[in-house]
């Protein structure tokens, strides 16, 4: 593309240069001439007045020294009645010549050795046609000409030199961001999800490196994406897993109880590895679309029945509030269930068996909240359980299930907070919005309101299984 551009300047300037010195150059030429021949008519026309008065020889000759021309200039006086013919100077032009400008009585140029000669007509008193001849040598004709041709050609290099200067650092200006976006592709080509283009050039391959580097974030995006997907699928999994693992439990001794515990431990080991590898992007977290949305106490009923059935098994004391009537939130169903099998799976996973655990829903004007709580040992260090791919402490964490809450709440503006129990254990606090506020972007501190009527009154509420 450079020299390309660099090439193009050159021909268009080349022809721009050409076009207008050539004319250039001959006009001057010709005004060279015109001055050259206009100095001569001066020259005759200093004579003509002498030539009306007088035909003298001696007077005429002193009239030719006055002007300064003698050595150039020629005066031709035709016989009259009972004068002879006078001819003053050096004859350059051909009788001929002489001849026929006296005849037409107008002035002519003809071509001589060393130059041209202007023949000059001028009326006598006589009647006769007198004729002055003054001799232009070539070097009045060609004077300056030389000088004025060396200026333009210097004048027609200067520009084409110039021209293709300025194409070059214009070339130099639109190539260099051309390389760098084409250098930019093979990086992301080549697996260098970081790799951007600096914005900067013509506006065309600004607004190219723009549409580039929104490109590359969106494939970054796309892959956290699914890895995401991955992992928060993957998770799910973990659900039938403790089914099965305490299932396996109650099996008793022997060979075939033995290796139904041995194959589930293993089926868990992979299920945590795929976690383990997927969880390494960043997450994504997007307000549920138009129309999304469910019935909390519907989904927490549904969940509810499905876990008490292990409860009984353990011994576990349950107990579900404020799921009595239909509460709509703005998050898909498939993701609320995740969130509370990610919670309770939590509570049957890290807490011994008897272990009591609750499940409470409060509906407000503006938020909705849902609590999980038990009464378990609690977790020493909420902020690194909430930390995505550090876990809880606990034994075979992967701490991806507070995270899947955790992007659930903060789909709707909300927040996740972790705590101390009325029973004694954990309790953790889904806040929903219902408000519609942007959703909070994770790395930035969410803003709470002040505690408004729902949260004085969930403080009031929660009580003792």
């Amino acid at each position: 593309m450079r020299w390309a551009l660099v090439k193009v300047c050159l021909a268009v300037t080349t022809m721009v240069v050409v076009a207008f010195a050539i004319p250039l150059g001959l006009v001057i030429k010709e005004m060279a001439r015109d001055r050259a021949f206009s100095g001569a008519e001066r020259e005759a026309a200093a004579v003509a007045p002498a030539l009306s008065i007088t035909t003298d020889r001696d007077q005429l000759e002193r009239v030719v020294a006055s002007a300064g021309s003698d050595a150039g200039m020629a005066v031709h006086i035709p016989a009259g009645d009972g004068t002879a013919a006078v001819d003053l100077g050096r004859q350059r032009a051909a009788d001929a010549d002489i001849a026929t400008v006296r005849r037409l009585g107008r002035a002519s140029t003809s071509d001589v050795p060393g130059g041209s000669t202007l023949l000059q007509p001028v009326a006598l008193s006589s009647g006769e046609i007198a004729v002055v001849e003054v001799f232009v040598p070539e070097s009045e004709v060609t004077n300056g000409v030389a000088t004025a041709w060396a200026v333009l050609a210097a004048v027609g290099v200067a520009l084409v030199v110039g021209s293709v200067a300025v194409a070059d650092r214009l070339g130099v200006r639109m190539v260099r961001p051309a390389r760098r976006l084409v250098e930019g592709a093979h990086e992301l080509g080549e697996g260098q999800l970081g790799a951007r283009v600096p914005e900067d050039g013509p506006t065309e391959l600004r607004l190219a490196a723009v549409a580039f580097n929104s490109m590359a974030d969106q494939v970054v995006q796309l892959l956290a994406n699914e890895r995401e997907l991955a992992a928060d699928l993957s998770h799910r999994l973990r659900t039938p897993l403790t089914v099965l693992r305490l299932n396996a439990a109650s099996l008793g001794d022997g060979p075939a109880a033995e290796q139904t515990r041995e194959a589930v431990a293993q089926l868990e080991r992979e299920v945590d590895t795929i976690i383990r590898t997927a969880r390494d992007a960043k997450p994504q977290t997007a307000a549920a679309g138009p129309g999304a949305g469910c019935d909390a106490a519907e989904v927490v009923r549904e969940r509810m029945a499905f876990w008490s059935a292990l409860a009984e098994d353990e011994g576990r004391k349950w107990r579900v509030a404020g799921a009595d009537r239909p509460v709509r939130i703005p998050v898909a169903r498939a993701d609320l269930a995740a969130a509370l099998d990610a919670l309770l799976g939590n509570v049957f996973r890290h807490t011994a068996e008897g272990t009591a655990f609750a499940v409470d829903l409060h509906n407000g004007e503006d938020a909705v909240i849902v609590l999980v709580s038990d009464a378990g040992p609690g977790i020493p260090d909420p902020q690194a359980a909430m930390a995505r791919g550090r876990g809880s402490g606990t034994t075979g964490s992967t701490g991806l299930g507070l995270d899947i809450v955790r992007r659930l709440a903060e789909s709707t503006g909300g927040d996740v907070r972790i705590g101390s129990s009325v029973l004694g254990g954990t309790e953790v606090r889904i806040w929903i919005q219902l408000d519609g506020r942007e959703p909070v972007r994770r790395g930035h501190r969410v803003r709470r309101r002040r505690p408004g009527p729902l949260v004085s009154a969930l403080s009031r509420s929660r009580t003792h299984p």
